[in-house]
């Protein structure tokens, strides 16, 4: 869906504007930051929660959009981006912890998501599986390893309510809410956070490329209030991850 100016509704761009690869945090306030990590990075537009730098890697066009909290405005970015040409995303975000073994600071390079959040049924059966593209998986796990993280490769939950997870005790459906966290543990995900489904989903769709590296911050109020961690780590993981797939993607397009 495009504006009377030939731009995206929402995000604001136009073929040419962003480049095959991009970064999506959820938070506007960083995407400048994640920019800083790209070559002669360019300001695209802002509009709403979406903010669009594009800058280069290793000669790639590469760009960082910002979706906003949740999977309502993740898809919508999503789809817009796939209009004008993207077909490689990375959640780069933070989470909280699932498993009581992850610390703060721990990177999560996300396998697949739990789809706890009420917009990818309208796009499938909630029995298909939002599952991350498994060269994007390996690209973030080396990353990962190559600039020093302490990862770990699991499934996220992605929920809609961020404090029914985070002050579940308040909440009418504490019960509930408790039981089906335990749920989630007893399966193995390793954190929670509100956007991988979305960002899955549509890239199934659509058949692109998606994965995601997330930063864990914590799963109660007392420890996000008062810990604070650089994600510069998640973030170079990330870039580093990028470098891979240009890597591979060069390679693969040589031997065609």
């Amino acid at each position: 869906m495009k504006d009377d100016e030939g731009l995206q509704y929402h995000v604001k761009v136009r073929p040419g504007d962003v480049g095959r690869y991009v970064l999506l945090p959820g938070d506007p306030g960083r995407v400048e930051k994640m920019a800083d990590y790209l070559d002669d990075p360019q300001f695209i537009s802002f509009n709403r929660e979406h903010k669009v730098y594009t800058g280069t890697l290793l000669g790639e066009k590469v760009s960082v959009v910002s979706t906003g909290m949740g999977c309502p405005s993740t898809a919508i970015a999503v789809e817009e981006l796939v209009a004008v040409g993207a077909d490689t995303f990375i959640r780069v975000g933070t989470s909280g912890a699932v498993q009581p073994g992850l610390k703060l600071g721990d990177v999560a390079v996300v396998t697949g998501a739990i789809r706890d959040e009420g917009t990818t049924p309208q796009y499938l059966p909630i029995e298909y599986p939002a599952i991350a593209d498994i060269e994007v998986v390996n690209a973030l796990a080396e990353g990962s390893k190559r600039v020093g993280a302490s990862y770990h490769l699991g499934v996220s939950h992605t929920k809609d309510s961020f404090y029914g997870e985070i002050e579940p005790d308040r909440m009418p459906m504490a019960s509930h809410l408790k039981e089906r966290w335990k749920a989630w543990e007893a399966g193995g995900a390793i954190c929670s956070e509100m956007e991988a489904a979305a960002i899955f989903i549509l890239s199934s769709i659509y058949r692109k490329r998606a994965g995601g590296v997330m930063m864990i911050i914590g799963s109660d109020t007392e420890t996000l209030l008062q810990k604070k961690h650089d994600p510069d780590v998640m973030i170079h993981a990330a870039i580093e991850g990028i470098r891979i797939l240009i890597r591979q993607d060069r390679a693969k397009q040589a031997a065609a």
